[in-house]
């Protein structure tokens, strides 16, 4: 995916493009060619013979066409054409060679690659010709920064007072969420720049830029010219190592990196952040990390200072606040909320470096350096680090702390912090309103990198509460995203949600090959969070289909796992099903232990789907009698809950119990209520088990009747048909749902089957009356 996209969608560029490419390149370590003539050299010559072909004037409309589309559309077309009083009727020629052709409100080229060859061919001087052509139409306010752009382009060579105009204009574009606008600037001010110091600084800032626009290799191409502790953090986070990630980001804070380095998630820091000379709320302080003790020039002291006072919010500063390094006052596009100062959202992305890793005793290192430099961080690290060593209380105080600031319009990624420590508190509501805020507001201020990464933690706040196809289909578009953005290690990530979800619908085959897929990448990487989620899905699926030895042995070695293999977290977020698998292989002692600390955990966040959980773990290690009451209780909390799908299998293991107990009535009912449930949820594996429970009871029961073909399928089969009625091969599904073109026809196999067809004739017409119907 990332080739097409670097290949402008062209299946001919990236054909020649993926020879060309180094062992690196292709295994994803190093970033793709992102110049046409390193793309593809070959396409780009024949188009350019094709453009030398036509007439002068028709070839000098297609510059200036060209120029005002590309590689920044700037719209000023018509307007240039009637300034320079040019003849559009030489356009006829490009029309009948098909290369392009006029609309009213342009010209449209045949491809992209067209486009450049029609600007690659004009010569330097034309090129400045038509640049100064457009600048001087340009005139409205807002279009200012295109105006620099065309000007800076029609520049002869380096000059001071056109670089300080487009590293103005760049912060205009950033401000108003135009990031690939501004990168575009900021890389043109470099080659105006006389200054070297200086330039390095202004590769910093497009890539950083080029970055958020989701343009990940030319992110890394740029950043390569420079030496941003920053930069090369946030890049490793998303693809690359994230302890090493960690380790970088922290000496980024230590040394207080320039907000310049670009590494920042939201479009500007233009706040600063509380400092304190005490440590961090709810904090305690840890030796210093190998990351802090490498910064010469970060203020130290003997010894870190120890957490003292209760825990307490995060303050937020106003906007009339400003980084020393902020520059000129930004002018904001709309109003927001303020963004926090750089340290904060780089002491952010290190905590997301330490859950992705599953170390989480690193966030007591970064909690440590923030009290010693004075910077009060996002609620979510301190609280990570109370969890981490036992003090659930503060660790509650805090979360809840940083879950509350969820408000719409928010920096993107301290809502999404807040979608993650609303799920550690079981809120899974307040989860999914931060996540797709996080998303909304991503998409608003143009940090559309940001978008797949809110979607990883959306994504656990939808396994369990009842509608598993529609987070599926969202979470494969996301990973759809992170792949063509350049976000290796958050597509790893999403493979692993997938994995789950196909455990929860029963895929057995989809699972296994995302789990195998996540892992085989997670492991290479230091990724402890996608490898542990991926073990859990493998375990889920043992579990669903009576493999209950075989399911706890799973969850009892994610227990042994290290960081970089598993993850405390989702450890203790599987306790219920390994209680269950332990409680049903015969098998408690270990179960007893790690549900005392789940319980502990649940009484101190209070959340009524953990408190319903662990009744539900008391029930199974309960004897006889004795479990009822204790199922009654977690069936009573979870209809104050959200997680539907827990629900109906506390439902299940109930009315298996009561079966046990000869009390058939109720066990009926309790069993018919799961079975309804797990069918509406497309969740055959679970459904398949409450039959089985209802047989033994001695009631007969078929499998019901689903009305229409689409829901007789899983969310991925479902994608599958309908690409494959649109006329899609199996190697063009397999490109665009990141799968082998094997796992696609294994997919159309399971659709043939469970629709009852032999070809793709029958699935069209089938899918086409589901639909009319």
């Amino acid at each position: 995916m990332r080739v097409l996209r670097a290949a402008y969608g062209d299946p001919r560029a990236a054909a020649e493009l993926l020879p060309r490419l180094t062992p690196r390149q292709a295994a994803g370590h190093d970033p793709l060619p992102t110049e046409p003539a390193s793309l593809a050299p070959e396409l780009l010559s024949r188009h350019r013979r094709e453009i030398r072909t036509l007439p002068d004037g028709t070839r000098l409309l297609l510059l200036l066409a060209a120029a005002d589309q590309y590689p920044v559309p700037t719209h000023a077309f018509l307007r240039a054409v009637a300034a320079g009083r040019l003849d559009t009727r030489h356009l006829e020629a490009a029309e009948t060679a098909g290369v392009a052709h006029a609309t009213a409100g342009g010209v449209v080229f045949r491809d992209a690659w067209t486009r450049i060859a029609a600007y690659e061919t004009g010569s330097p001087a034309d090129r400045r010709d038509v640049h100064r052509l457009l600048a001087r139409v340009l005139r409205a306010e807002g279009e200012t920064p295109r105006r620099s752009w065309h000007r800076g382009a029609g520049a002869l060579g380096p000059s001071t007072r056109l670089t300080a105009e487009l590293r103005t204009a760049a912060q205009r574009a950033r401000d108003a969420g135009e990031h690939a606008l501004a990168c575009a600037l900021v890389e043109r001010a470099a080659a105006l720049c006389r200054d070297p110091r200086e330039q390095s600084r202004l590769l910093n800032r497009a890539a950083g830029d080029a970055w958020q626009s989701g343009e990940g290799d030319r992110a890394r191409r740029l950043a390569a010219a420079t030496d941003s502790d920053a930069l090369n953090g946030v890049f490793a986070l998303r693809a690359g190592n994230a302890a090493e990630a960690f380790d970088a980001l922290l000496i980024a804070v230590a040394r207080r990196e320039p907000e310049e380095s670009g590494a920042e998630p939201g479009p500007t820091s233009g706040s600063t952040a509380t400092r304190r000379s005490t440590a961090a709320p709810g904090s305690t302080a840890a030796p210093e990390s190998t990351a802090a003790r490498r910064t010469a020039d970060a203020p130290r002291t003997a010894d870190a200072p120890r957490t003292a006072g209760a825990p307490r919010s995060v303050e937020v500063p106003g906007p009339a606040e400003r980084s020393p390094s902020a520059g000129a006052p930004r002018r904001p596009a709309a109003p927001r909320t303020p963004a926090p100062d750089h340290a904060v959202h780089l002491l952010a992305r290190a905590t997301e470096a330490a859950v992705y890793t599953g170390d989480l005793r690193r966030c007591r290192e970064a909690a440590a350096v923030a009290s010693r430099l004075g910077i009060v961080p996002h609620g979510t690290l301190a609280g990570l680090a109370a969890a981490f060593e036992g003090r659930y209380e503060d660790a509650r105080d805090l979360l809840k702390a940083a879950a509350g600031r969820c408000g719409p319009g928010g920096d993107p990624t301290l809502l999404i912090h807040a979608g993650i420590a609303a799920l550690m508190l079981g809120d899974h509501t307040r989860a999914t309103t931060a996540t797709v805020r996080a998303a909304a507001s991503a998409r608003a201020r143009g940090t559309t990198v940001v978008v797949a990464q809110a979607m990883e933690f959306r994504a656990y706040a939808e396994f369990w509460t009842g509608h598993p196809k529609a987070a599926e289909t969202a979470t494969a578009d996301a990973l759809w995203q992170a792949h063509a953005t350049g976000q290796d290690n958050g597509a790893c990530h999403l493979q692993a949600a997938l994995a789950m979800f196909a455990a929860l619908t029963g895929d057995g085959d989809l699972c296994r090959e995302r789990a195998a897929a996540t892992r085989a990448y997670a492991l290479g990487r230091g990724l402890g969070l996608p490898a542990a989620l991926a073990q859990w899905a493998l375990a889920y699926l043992d579990l669903s289909s009576g493999r209950f030895a075989a399911a706890a042995a799973r969850l009892r070695a994610l227990a042994g796992f290290g960081p970089g293999h598993g993850h405390r977290a989702i450890r203790h977020l599987a306790t219920p099903h390994y209680v269950e698998a332990a409680a049903r292989s015969g098998d408690t002692r270990i179960a007893r232990a790690a549900h005392a600390d789940y319980d502990r955990w649940a009484r101190a966040v209070r959340s009524p789907d953990d408190l319903a959980l662990s009744a539900r773990c008391r029930a199974l290690l309960a004897p006889g009698d004795e479990a009822v009451e204790h199922y009654r209780h977690a069936l009573d909390l979870h209809a104050r809950g959200t997680r539907d799908f827990e629900r109906a299998r506390t439902e299940l293991l109930f009315g298996g119990a009561l079966r046990r107990l000869r009390r058939r009535t109720e066990a009926r009912d309790r069993l018919h209520t799961s079975l309804e449930a797990f069918e509406s949820f497309g969740a055959p594996h679970c459904a398949a088990q409450a039959r089985a429970e209802l047989r033994a009871l001695g009631t007969p029961v078929g499998a019901t009747a689903l009305p229409t073909p689409a829901a007789r399928l899983t969310a991925q089969q479902l994608m599958v048909a309908r690409m494959a009625a649109d006329g899609a091969t199996n190697r063009e599904i397999a490109v665009r749902l990141a799968l082998s073109p094997r796992t696609i026809d294994h997919h159309l196999r399971g659709v043939f089957s469970r629709l009852g067809i032999r070809s793709r004739i029958e699935l069209v017409r089938l899918l086409a009356e589901g639909e009319a119907s």
